[in-house]
This record gives C-alpha cells, sequence and structure tokens, in this order.
C-alpha cells in the first residue's frame, strides 16, 4: 500500500500524537508499505512575535498554507493512495482527500463536547468554540474512522452528521518497552535522580494539567488516605509544571513537605517511576483511553481508577474502581475520604495478595501490544484501500 499520513506539526509542542504518529507510520513502514508523513511546516509561526501571536500564526501556516501544498501534491498520486489522519482534530484537511480512499483516527472528543456545551467544567471562549465547529465541519466530510476507545467511538457517532462508511475500534498500543523491574532498585535509582527518598514505596500520579486529568482530586484522595493514619508514603505528581491553584492546594495541605511535582522527567525515569511505586492513582474525571492505567500495569504497578469509561475499558477485571470526583456541596470530602479506603486497602495488601494484582495488571495490560494494535489497523488500511480499487474497477 501507498500511505500518506497527515500529522500535527512539531511546532504545536504535542507529545502523545506525534508518537502515535510515529508509531503508526513506523509500523506500516516496517510491515513494507510505501509510507510518507505530511505536515505543515512553520513559515509564519517561525516570525519573531509576541508569544500570544503565535498561536495565530501557526494556525495560518496550518489552514491557509497547508492545505494549497495539499492540493498540488496529490495530483499526481494514484488513487488508491490512502490519507491517514492521525487525529481528528486535524479535520480542516479532511475536505482535500474526501474523494479519495481516507480514514481518520480518534483519540478523545473532549475539546468537542466542551465547545458544544457538553462538559460544565470546562468552559471554552468564543474563538475557542469557533475552531472546534472548525475542525467538527472537516471532519464530518470523512467516511472511515477508527477509534482508541468503544467510549471514544460512541462520542464520535454523536457528532457525525451522517453514518459513517466504516467506524472500528481498536485500542492503542503501548509505545514504550513497559515491564516490571526490581523494585526495590527501581525506587532506589529513581529516587536518586529526583532527590527523594522512595525506598519504602510512594504513590504515583502521571498527567498534566488538564481539567480532566483531576490533579486537585489526586492531592484530595491523599489528604484524606493520609489522615487515616496508616501510612505515610509520599505523592508523586509526574507531568507539566503545576498550575498556580493546584501549587497552592500542594502548599495548604497539611502535608505538603509530602507532595511533589516531578517536571521534565524522561522516559528512563518513567518505566523506574511506575515499576517502583506503590501504586499508580489515576481518579480522571474522562479520557479518550487513559494511557497511564495500562502502562503502569504492564510495569507491574497496581492501579486505582475511576469507575467511568473509558477508564474502566482499559483496566478491565484489574484495576481498582473508584467513584468520579463529586464536585457538589460536601460530595468533594466524601468522594476523597472513600476513595482513601480503596487506596489504603491496595498499600496494605499481603505479598501473596500483591502478586496476584500485578499479575493479572500484567495479563490484562497484553491486550494493548503495539503488534495487535498495528495488525488491526494495518487489516482495516488494507480492506479500505480495496474497496476503493473495487469501486473504481466498476
Amino acid at each position: 500500500m501507498r500511505i500518506v499520513f497527515f500529522t500535527h506539526p512539531p511546532f504545536l509542542g504535542s507529545q502523545s500524537m506525534p508518537r502515535f504518529a510515529s508509531m503508526l507510520a513506523n509500523g506500516m513502514q516496517q510491515r513494507g508499505h510505501q509510507i510518507e508523513v505530511w505536515t505543515p511546516e512553520a513559515y509564519f509561526y517561525k516570525l519573531s512575535a509576541p508569544n500570544s501571536l503565535k498561536k495565530w500564526l501557526g494556525y495560518l501556516d496550518q489552514y491557509m498554507m497547508f492545505p494549497g501544498q495539499v492540493r498540488k501534491r496529490i495530483k499526481s498520486y494514484p488513487g488508491q493512495t490512502l490519507f491517514v489522519f492521525t487525529d481528528h482534530a486535524l479535520g480542516p484537511w479532511v475536505p482535500l482527500v474526501a474523494n479519495r480512499p481516507h480514514v481518520i483516527h480518534c483519540h478523545d472528543f473532549l475539546a468537542q463536547q466542551s465547545a458544544f456545551g457538553k462538559i460544565k467544567e470546562n468552559p471554552t471562549s468564543f474563538t475557542g468554540r469557533l475552531y472546534q465547529k472548525f475542525i467538527h465541519k472537516g471532519y464530518s466530510k470523512g467516511k472511515n474512522f477508527v477509534s482508541v476507545s468503544n467510549k471514544t467511538s460512541r462520542d464520535l457517532n454523536e457528532f457525525l452528521i451522517k453514518k459513517p462508511q466504516l467506524s472500528d475500534v481498536v485500542y492503542n498500543g503501548l509505545n514504550r518497552n513497559f515491564k516490571p523491574l526490581e523494585i526495590e532498585k527501581s525506587r532506589q535509582v529513581f529516587g536518586k535522580s529526583v532527590g527523594i527518598d522512595l525506598s519504602t514505596g510512594f504513590i504515583l500520579h502521571i498527567g498534566g494539567n488538564q481539567w480532566y486529568k483531576n490533579r486537585e482530586g489526586v492531592i484530595e484522595i491523599y489528604e484524606s488516605w493520609r489522615k487515616l493514619g496508616n501510612g505515610k508514603l509520599p505523592l508523586l505528581l509526574i507531568g507539566k509544571e503545576p498550575s498556580s491553584a493546584l501549587k497552592q492546594k500542594q502548599e495548604q495541605s497539611a502535608f505538603a513537605r509530602d507532595i511533589f511535582f516531578l517536571t521534565d522527567i524522561n522516559d528512563e525515569q518513567t518505566l523506574l517511576a511506575y515499576a517502583g511505586a506503590t501504586l499508580l492513582l489515576f481518579p480522571s474525571l474522562a479520557e479518550g483511553f487513559g494511557w497511564p492505567i495500562a502502562e503502569a500495569m504492564a510495569s507491574g504497578c497496581p492501579v486505582v481508577t475511576t469507575n467511568e469509561a473509558p477508564m474502566t475499558e482499559v483496566a478491565g477485571n484489574a484495576g481498582f474502581l473508584i467513584k468520579k470526583r463529586d464536585d457538589q456541596k460536601g460530595g468533594i470530602n466524601l468522594w476523597a475520604d472513600e476513595a482513601a479506603l480503596v487506596v489504603d486497602r491496595v498499600i496494605n495488601l499481603s505479598p501473596a495478595e500483591r502478586e496476584i494484582v500485578i499479575e493479572s495488571g500484567i495479563k490484562n495490560a497484553k491486550r494493548f501490544q503495539t503488534e495487535n494494535m498495528l495488525n488491526n489497523i494495518e487489516e482495516i488500511y488494507r480492506f479500505l484501500t480495496k474497496s476503493f480499487e473495487i469501486r473504481l474497477e466498476k
């Protein structure tokens, strides 16, 4: 097959989407397919300008310069070339190839739901709503979709104007070699690299400052657990620099000295963090998939996560589930207290019980092997290419 992958431009600074796109492109190339990656170049974006204008200059590169370049290039490409959009947020480019073989990968519709007023926790600005409508108008022209979870697939169907020709679900594959490591050594090496004594274990959270990652809720659960008086494990939050509100929440905590925000953590350190953690605390309000759940389980780390899809899809029967955070009056404290009891239960598992939990998690994580994901996606790509060839013959 000849496959062209559309990806987000590197100047946007995203990490997860480029990794996903590279996984697809490299995987298909290793399977003998002819692949190309198309992405906007920085013409306007690289101009000297205030940071407040950079986003708008990037839009000029993405939606004025790039479409014209694509129109010229595709004229010389065979009709059976498959065009792959690695994220539905690239929707504005979909009309360029809507009448050619194409497929759109969908990760989550949280930005879309927020812009259309479906998520009260995340109000969207006027310009943000216009931008998401622009994206929606674009991907609605698409005919074939692959979602990373059943939850994402259901959300997609709510936004599509008409029923697609193809809508499949293929779970993400782990894009790094997550595996169990010797726990004491992992704690020692990782602890030394970040300057924290982790010899007795630690509670781990991995995620950014997005509203749905619920980092404030992580601290609330931790505080409730510490008040039980059953332990003093530190809490490590790996991700971007905390927001001012989150930092304030930490500083006001009675356990502030044991709450650590870790930034600029590299891949090797992340592997050690998963392998050395007592548990991963992942109380997300929403996700498209929930990478850390599968990553932690593959690393032999027990997981406490939210009893909502798609977290439940990824955790399967191997995770410990808690309710979604309740922001009603009095609800947060009750939620945190109940979740803390689950955390305490996991921390105090007997060695034999913990081993069973770890083995269950490793087995569950095998569902998300990269090879399985690529095999399923390759099958879809072949089907779409062959279907278009048959239509051309008719």
